[in-house]
């Protein structure tokens, strides 16, 4: 492949990844897909209608990434989270940080996207500062915190740190093991579907849909990045690679790390360095997309913060999620659907570690009201 060639397919993805992403921000807004008020509708109102959304996401982005993956479409051993290292006390401390944070600022960094489409001058705040603390997590002060005393508590495998890998080990069947996510994802569905069902079947399936595209939306990143990206040998290095993404490996949404990079890029235009990675784009398409649906619901509107504690607890909360977000390798999509649809280890602790940082906090607003 020549320069031109993979300058040129490099711009296809990246057009290609801000669409779907601007598709995933209008989904996300016409269905209130938010995992921090899905918890908080559990915790205070003991609705579980919207972790349903969310699990169904979760099931069929695993659905998805397994079919790819046995479809010989992408290699997992090249994901972002196919690592032999499973850095368990960065995610549980980092998800914790990072569900705090998110209910402080009025959702995760999924959220505020698509809030700051809509008109939330909060959101920008939040996002600004979000970005600056992910960025101090990832090179900064607070990255020596996090590689010293956190990092450092690591298990190390034989195989990638993912459910199908340690399956195929330990067991003598590894057909099944190959085929876990199918299982899992399946399980999880039919368990959303019987377990105390949703008034209403309106709302019901409306409900579900949402899951069901954010899943497709996830599942077609894994397929964008890991196929349709792949360069066997980039011109100039003669390394495989996959083309715009900032790791260089297959990536799929997440939206902590990127949006820091996002400042970083806006800050620095005029730098021939830096350049539109995968990440940015996506950070760009939420924000387009949600604005196409606000305009397209007629409910686009300037909201700030209503007083001095607002921002304070916004700007505690966004500097929790920065933090926590880099720490745990990411969010609620991030680790939250992208890594879990591969059955990533560390991504069920980065999300144990969200909910109970979520439940806390929340019950702590409770009891000073």
């Amino acid at each position: 492949m020549s320069l031109a060639e993979f300058e040129s397919l490099t711009a296809t993805i990246l057009v290609a990844i801000l669409l779907l992403a601007a598709l995933l921000g209008f989904v996300m807004r016409e269905t209130r897909f938010c995992t921090v008020g899905a918890i908080s509708d559990a915790v205070y109102l003991q609705d579980w209608t919207r972790v349903r959304q969310w699990c169904v996401a979760i099931a069929v982005a695993m659905l998805g990434f397994t079919a790819l993956a046995l479809w010989g479409q992408l290699q997992v051993g090249d994901t972002l989270y196919a690592s032999r290292r499973l850095l368990w006390l960065s995610a549980l401390v980092g998800g914790a940080l990072f569900g705090a944070g998110m209910v402080l600022a009025s959702g995760c960094g999924a959220r505020n996207l698509t809030r700051l489409g809509g008109g939330s001058l909060k959101a920008l705040v939040v996002l600004l500062v979000m970005a600056v603390a992910a960025f101090a997590t990832l090179k900064g002060i607070t990255a020596v915190a996090r590689v010293r005393w956190l990092d450092s508590m690591q298990l190390e495998f034989s195989t990638p740190a993912l459910l199908p890998d340690m399956l195929a080990g330990a067991t003598s069947w590894p057909l099944f093991a190959t085929r876990a996510g199918l299982g899992f994802g399946v399980a999880l569905i039919l368990l959303v579907m019987a377990i105390n069902p949703m008034r209403g079947a309106d709302r019901r399936w409306g409900v579900l849909l949402g899951g069901v595209l954010v899943g497709l939306c996830v599942a077609a990143a894994w397929w964008l990045s890991g196929h349709l990206g792949l360069v066997a040998e980039h011109p100039e290095t003669l390394e495989q690679v996959y083309a715009a993404t900032y790791s260089g490996r297959i990536e799929a949404f997440s939206f902590v790390s990127p949006i820091a990079h996002t400042l970083d890029w806006l800050m620095f235009f005029s730098d021939r360095s830096k350049v539109v990675t995968w990440g940015i784009a996506s950070v760009m398409g939420m924000v387009l997309g949600s604005f196409i649906h606000a305009l397209w619901r007629g409910d686009f509107q300037w909201q700030g913060f209503a007083d001095r504690q607002d921002l304070a607890r916004h700007l505690m909360g966004a500097m929790l999620m920065g933090v926590g977000g880099v720490t745990a390798m990411g969010c609620t999509i991030g680790q939250g659907i992208s890594a879990i649809s591969m059955l990533s280890l560390g991504s069920f602790i980065a999300i144990a570690g969200i909910v109970l940082g979520a439940v806390l906090m929340l019950r702590y607003l409770a009891s000073r009201v």
